[in-house]
């Protein structure tokens, strides 16, 4: 099990369900450091496409303490949290370089950014699919690398979403 310099693991935690800010909130207050990453999605509703924000990850939260320490069972009857993910009785640790990985992905306010060779506002070249040879312009760029583009088509802005390996900047 990998801890930091305040022999400290990182620790997942189901949550109970639509209680993730509940259980951020209530950890916080004890003491625990906790990383909640969220996700920005584009859903439609009633024909307009709403953007909201969701957790990377529904239903779990990392949670870091020192196992040797006796405080960490707390964890298991805080507001909003089911349980601790165990493995016997045990919590399992999530490696540290996975969550190091995600915190240097996100933004202060636990946003994930997608890493990208274009960037809202670019003009691209639609290289695969049926607007192939299309030039589009890049709208949002969501975490698990879809593109979202404007396309001209008969004088109206369509919106699209295309994967970003089917793109190149023009």
């Amino acid at each position: 099990m990998a801890r930091d310099t305040a022999g400290r693991a990182w620790f997942l935690a189901q949550l109970k369900p639509n209680s993730h800010q509940i259980a951020d909130r209530n950890l916080r207050r004890q003491g625990f450091e906790v990383f909640l990453p969220l996700a920005q999605e584009t859903r439609r509703r009633r024909g307009r496409f709403v953007r909201q924000v969701s957790p990377l990850f529904p239903g779990y939260i990392f949670v870091a303490f020192d196992p040797a320490a006796r405080g960490w069972r707390a964890v298991n009857s805080t507001l909003g949290i089911s349980r601790l993910v165990s493995i016997g009785d045990a919590p399992a640790a999530v490696p540290t370089a996975l969550v190091d990985a995600l915190r240097a992905r996100c933004d202060g306010s636990g946003l994930l950014q997608a890493p990208s060779s274009v960037a809202p506002g670019d003009e691209v070249k639609i290289t695969a699919g049926p607007f192939a040879d299309f030039v589009a312009t890049v709208d949002q760029i969501d975490p698990d690398r879809r593109v979202w583009l404007l396309i001209d088509l008969m004088g109206q802005k369509t919106r699209v979403s295309v994967a970003e390996d089917g793109l190149r900047p023009t």
